[in-house]
């Protein structure tokens, strides 16, 4: 592998590590990203950082500061609703093809994650309820087999992550989230794509409203 091509190989792991740690909301809006840091942290040349810097700054997810370095981009909560909004189409289009594409032997494990949510949301776990509630969209994402929407999709959810990481741990939230996630993995495991879009469609409208209600 030529030199060029080890730089692109690992400035694309650093750039998908450093999007999972803003979706996580390991890091934080504003939260400055030092190169030495990054290339420590996550093995890998300074080089290979700065090219995925830009990559997260051509994705909306940094910003880069004049004599500054690069940080986390804040996302106002009306950025956040019209994030959300984009997402619905694509959302809505991933959730149809995994109803349509779901093979027998991935129902079973939907299953258990939509039962592992309400069991962390009735005991109160709401740290595991947002691991699983992300390990869900993965599943579905991975079910659809659609690339593009995924790719678009991986980014967009970044962005408004901090938004949504709030939500999560508001338990009023969470008891109506919850089931708003197993509507669509039933609807899923029916095998019944205009079930499964419309359950999507109602649980990000109620992100929407939650989001707004929040920041009134």
């Amino acid at each position: 592998m030529s030199e060029q091509s080890t730089v692109k190989a690992n400035s694309e792991s650093v750039a998908h590590h450093v999007r999972q740690a803003i979706l996580d909301g390991e890091f934080v809006p504003r939260q400055r990203l030092i190169e030495a840091d990054l290339s420590t942290e996550f093995g890998a040349t300074r080089a290979a950082v700065r090219h995925a810097l830009m990559t997260l700054e051509g994705e909306g997810l940094i910003e880069r500061m004049p004599n500054r370095g690069a940080r986390v981009r804040a996302i106002s909560p009306n950025e956040a609703i019209e994030i959300v909004e984009v997402r619905v189409g694509l959302e809505v289009l991933v959730a149809r093809r995994a109803a349509e594409r779901i093979e027998a032997d991935r129902i079973a494990a939907l299953a258990s994650l939509r039962d592992g949510m309400r069991t962390a949301v009735e005991s109160g776990d709401l740290v595991r309820y947002a691991a699983l509630n992300q390990e869900m969209d993965a599943v579905l994402r991975e079910i659809s087999h659609h690339g593009v929407a995924n790719q678009l999709l991986e980014r967009l959810r970044a962005q408004a992550a901090r938004h949504q990481f709030r939500l999560a741990f508001d338990p009023q939230r969470a008891n109506a989230s919850v089931e708003e996630h197993a509507a669509i993995i039933d609807a899923v495991i029916a095998r019944d794509p205009d079930a499964a879009a419309t359950a999507t469609e109602t649980h990000l409208a109620a992100i929407i409203q939650a989001i707004s209600r929040t920041h009134a």
